[in-house]
């Protein structure tokens, strides 16, 4: 029998949809002080959605349920270094409350387009362009961290990594060797049927590597036709990714994203093989 979560085609489990956002009471502005590198993807334990007003003559905001993702949008400024990335008028770029990834954030979209199904919102072009844009810059701060936190185990990186050790010198015109290509290893784009309300581009990690990744749907939500990558909209009139619940993509059978060995219906077979690949892929 399907579980609840393959059933409604949610990708994610009640307790994650009723997650909630939680500013300090005495955060009002992102701390100019504070390294934004360190804070980049540290998680943090959140317990209510209010967000205090951008008036102090007005009543705090209670974003709730699937609604919740709206505290980011509607006053970033609230939310410290750990939580927002960055914001300005287009976008709001945050770390995911439950991470499929080992580095897992989110790009919000500001606009009034953004309680629109993905794939009717990117029908708009330009609302698709600005997204993507900022999804592009979004993408490269995880491609940072990724090498932040993977570079010194990388062996694409060692010649890199050697040169900003001071091991090696390099001669006079000579261009710091570029390493990984850590961006192509950061994936980005939608579920075709999201389970939170407001508008939301996953850019994350390919390692689908994370405590958080718990079960089936999960993991499918990330590894089949159920993800959208961003540069696919718009989507085709006949796409069958208009309607995800014809072809069952989260109750499918598990197979691994790196090397393709399957697992049927065995989430912690595929999750102990999934802790051999994090480490190889970190190494390549």
């Amino acid at each position: 029998m399907a579980s609840p979560t393959e059933e409604t085609q949610d990708a994610i489990t009640e307790e994650e949809i009723q997650g909630t956002i939680v500013p300090p009471a005495s955060s009002t502005s992102i701390h100019p002080n504070r390294n934004a590198f360190t804070e980049l993807m540290r998680h943090k334990s959140r317990k209510t959605t209010i967000v205090p007003s951008s008036s102090p003559h007005e009543k705090p905001i209670v974003f709730e349920g699937r609604r919740g993702l709206g505290a980011y949008t509607y006053n970033p400024a609230a939310f410290p270094p750990s939580d927002v990335i960055f914001y300005n008028d287009t976008a709001v770029a945050v770390n995911d409350l439950y991470p499929k990834s080992s580095v897992h954030t989110l790009l919000l979209p500001r606009s009034e387009r953004n309680l629109l199904h993905p794939v009717d919102a990117f029908e708009d072009a330009a609302f698709l362009a600005a997204t993507v844009a900022e999804s592009e810059k979004l993408r490269k701060l995880v491609a940072k961290e990724l090498r932040r936190r993977y570079g010194k185990v990388s062996k694409l990186d060692q010649e890199r990594e050697r040169v900003l050790n001071g091991e090696v010198e390099l001669a006079d015109g000579e261009e710091l060797p570029k390493g990984r290509d850590w961006e192509s290893e950061v994936m980005m784009g939608i579920h075709a049927h999201p389970s939170m309300s407001h508008l939301h581009v996953h850019v994350l990690s390919v390692d689908r590597y994370s405590e958080c990744m718990k079960n089936r749907a999960h993991y499918n939500s990330f590894t089949t036709p159920f993800f959208v990558p961003l540069d696919a909209f718009p989507l085709a009139a006949d796409d069958p990714r208009r309607d995800p619940s014809e072809a069952g993509y989260l109750s499918q059978d598990l197979k691994c994203w790196r090397c393709g060995a399957g697992f049927g219906r065995s989430f912690a077979r595929l999750n102990e093989h999934l802790a051999v690949e994090f480490e190889a892929w970190k190494k390549i």
